[in-house]
């Protein structure tokens, strides 16, 4: 299994793991976090360092993902990857066993499908980003980087999302629906 560095420790990371163990292809070597919480672990996995000790672990069989997540700002992630990248670094495209993911949709690299998620045909999703559990993504639909769709969020065919945008959690888009970069679609709207 491939060696992969998680960059973030709080509650978004906890939902990842579970998906890396699941999909069986990455071997979590580490995780990055506050220097404080250096030493300590999170579901049996240490906390080996801080981001001033990011650069050091770039190496051609490491690999990288950005468990921080993001609720009202991607900029600590788009920064995060946006660093990781400058220096080399190769990011994971995890997706957990329990989703669905069509032969005809695309995903960027950094990003994580988790559980009972589902992107169907000819949709595409950019780098660095979380569909979270029970998200859906129909056909067609672009889904820019830095983006996180939440939980049970509903992205309905042909609908194009800024990058850096947060779609809330049972959230469901209009078909076609067009949403500006950097948007924050709120939890249980219905947003047109």
């Amino acid at each position: 299994m491939k060696k992969l560095f998680l960059v973030g420790g709080g509650g978004h990371c906890v939902s990842c793991i579970d998906v890396i163990e699941q999909s069986q292809k990455y071997l979590i070597s580490g995780i990055f976090d506050l220097p404080e919480k250096v030493g300590t672990q999170i579901l049996g996995y240490s906390i080996i360092g801080s981001d001033e000790d990011l650069r050091k672990y770039v190496h051609p069989d490491h690999f990288f993902l950005i468990t921080l997540g993001q609720i009202k700002s991607p900029e600590l992630r788009m920064k995060k990857f946006a660093t990781l990248k400058s220096w080399g670094a190769q990011f994971a495209t995890v997706t957990s066993p329990r989703a669905y993911i069509s032969q005809h949709a695309k995903l960027g690299e950094g990003t994580i499908i988790l559980h009972d998620a589902l992107v169907n045909s000819n949709a595409q999703i950019g780098e660095n980003c979380i569909v979270n559990t029970k998200a859906l993504i129909e056909h067609d639909s672009v889904v820019s980087g830095h983006c996180h769709i939440s939980t049970g969020a509903i992205v309905n065919g042909g609908c194009s999302i800024g990058e850096g945008s947060f779609v809330g959690s049972n959230a469901v888009l209009r078909e076609t629906l067009q949403v500006p970069a950097k948007s924050i679609l709120g939890a249980g709207g219905f947003h047109r």
